[in-house]
């Protein structure tokens, strides 16, 4: 079972921003490989910090995990969903967070941090993200599905090559120097002319870009978890687009949309369904075939049922997206009142307006609507 991302990080759930980022800067310090070469648990330790950071350092995804724990993030084939960052991903991403002067703790030697690079000192760029839109049938949801998409990806031409640029010779960043009231400070910035990628185009093919890339169509394969809401997002690593020379692409970000039911109606997960019965059956009872959402089935109402009544069905909703369980079925009882009766029909019930046995004779036990809904909610 996967480390709780506070955890790891030694803060509450309550902490912000700047106590969750100060936290992980204290962790990579103490566990960077550049610190404990050869270290394979403080090399862990490092992944684990950086994947925690990812998603709480984030406000979207720190939402989601404090909504939905790792499993918002299952399924995506990458980082923050159950899989490590290699190294380059981790320098890449948050090199920066040191406010470029980390690696004179330890002598400007720190893997790349504070000069902006992967290990070995040459930054590796990032690939812009790709985003896409999958619709999901309810049953999708319960069941959980596996997707296959085709997307467009920018990808490097064949036939390409690149040269250290001379500028940043390589690094991806260029330094700057600035007086302040605190003295001389130094800082990095991205390199005007490469960009960030260290490298500049050296041998550009026919077919291809500016840049050196080319559009390729790619069929993409998501495993997307049971339990999943409409509006949420899961990431696929290395799926966007590639940047020009030694780089790392993108993710693919893909949106969830859920398509309307027919039947089923869905609130978080519970899922409602309106049984309509015609009078006779509701007087004397009757087994009835609903749906839910792996198919139907049977229950049977009691006689003299009332309009208004709930059955609860235990287990028959959608899968805790945290695996805690499905939720319920509720079917709402209606009693379908006809609007027009033959001769035959009217004398019999004008017959019985007086009986005592039709009239309203509600019992403490019968709740009113409002009580219904409030029981449903709490």
């Amino acid at each position: 079972m996967k480390k709780d991302f506070y955890e790891i990080l030694g803060v509450s759930k309550n902490a912000d921003a700047a106590a969750i980022k100060k936290a992980y800067r204290k962790k990579a310090i103490e566990f960077h490989p550049d610190k404990n070469p050869g270290d394979k648990a403080a090399e862990e330790k490092f992944k684990e910090a950086a994947e925690a950071y990812e998603i709480l350092g984030d406000a979207d995804k720190k939402a989601k995990y404090d909504q939905f724990g790792h499993q918002a993030f299952d399924g995506s084939g990458g980082f923050g969903g159950g899989h490590h960052m290699n190294m380059d991903d981790i320098f890449s991403q948050f090199g920066d967070i040191f406010g470029g002067g980390f690696g004179d703790i330890f002598g400007g030697g720190f893997g790349g941090f504070g000069g902006g690079g992967s290990r070995g000192g040459v930054r590796r760029a990032k690939g812009s993200n790709l985003r896409i839109k999958v619709k999901l049938t309810l049953e999708e949801i319960a069941n959980g599905v596996e997707k296959k998409v085709k997307v467009k990806r920018k990808v490097q031409a064949p036939g390409v090559s690149y040269k250290t640029c001379s500028t940043c010779n390589g690094q991806g960043q260029v330094m700057r120097v600035t007086n302040t009231i605190l003295g001389r400070m130094q800082s990095a910035t991205t390199c005007p002319a490469c960009g960030g990628s260290g490298q500049i185009l050296d041998k550009k093919p026919a077919n291809a870009d500016a840049q050196g890339m080319i559009v390729e169509d790619e069929t993409v394969s998501i495993k997307i978890p049971a339990g999943v809401v409409d509006g949420m997002q899961l990431k696929v690593s290395n799926k966007g687009n590639d940047a020009p020379g030694n780089s790392i692409p993108g993710d693919l970000i893909v949106a969830i949309e859920e398509l309307e039911h027919e039947f089923l109606k869905r609130e978080g997960e519970n899922l409602h369904y309106d049984l309509y019965v015609s009078f006779p059956e509701a007087i004397l009872g009757v087994s009835k075939d609903i749906e839910a959402i792996n198919g139907k089935v049977r229950i049977k109402l009691e006689e003299g049922i009332q309009s208004g009544k709930i059955l609860r069905l235990k287990g028959k909703g959608i899968p805790s997206i945290n695996g805690y369980g499905n939720g319920d079925l509720l079917v709402h009882v209606n009693v379908w009142t006809p609007k027009t009766l033959n001769k035959e029909q009217k004398q019999f019930f004008e017959k019985n307006l007086e009986d005592d046995n039709f009239l309203p004779n509600p019992e403490k036990s019968d709740k009113s609507f409002f009580e219904k809904v409030k029981d449903m909610f709490s």
